[in-house]
């Protein structure tokens, strides 16, 4: 009988032993799964990054040239004034001039009511 106990008892320390194995690849596989997963992620991470950098970028231009073009638009609007202003200036800036002139050099009084 102790024979047959003995191989028992080896039986069960084998199926033991080769337990033991199946937990550690277990473990191992695990392991491997984590690093993966996070590799796996962390690209993603930078693909959604760089995708929302560029969506950022397009952003920034199409708005920003949206207050160049209407900071050039006030500005060739005021340059156009200014012509305007100029030319009405030299058509009829030396009327205005003899105007001024007729008025203060040829004084009217008159009383005050």
């Amino acid at each position: 009988m102790s024979a047959q106990n003995s191989a028992g008892i080896q039986t069960l320390l084998d199926a033991e032993r080769e337990a033991q194995k199946i937990v550690q690849k277990a473990r191992e596989y695990r392991t491997k799964r984590v690093k993966d997963a996070r590799s796996e992620a962390q690209k993603e991470i930078e693909a959604y990054k760089k995708e929302k950098e560029q969506e950022f970028v397009s952003f920034e231009k199409q708005h920003s040239s949206g207050n160049k073009k209407a900071e050039e638009d006030a500005n060739k609007e005021a340059e156009a004034k200014i012509k305007e202003i100029d030319g009405i200036g030299k058509k009829s800036g030396s009327k205005v001039v003899d105007q001024l002139l007729d008025a203060v050099t040829n004084v009217k009084a008159e009383p005050l009511r």
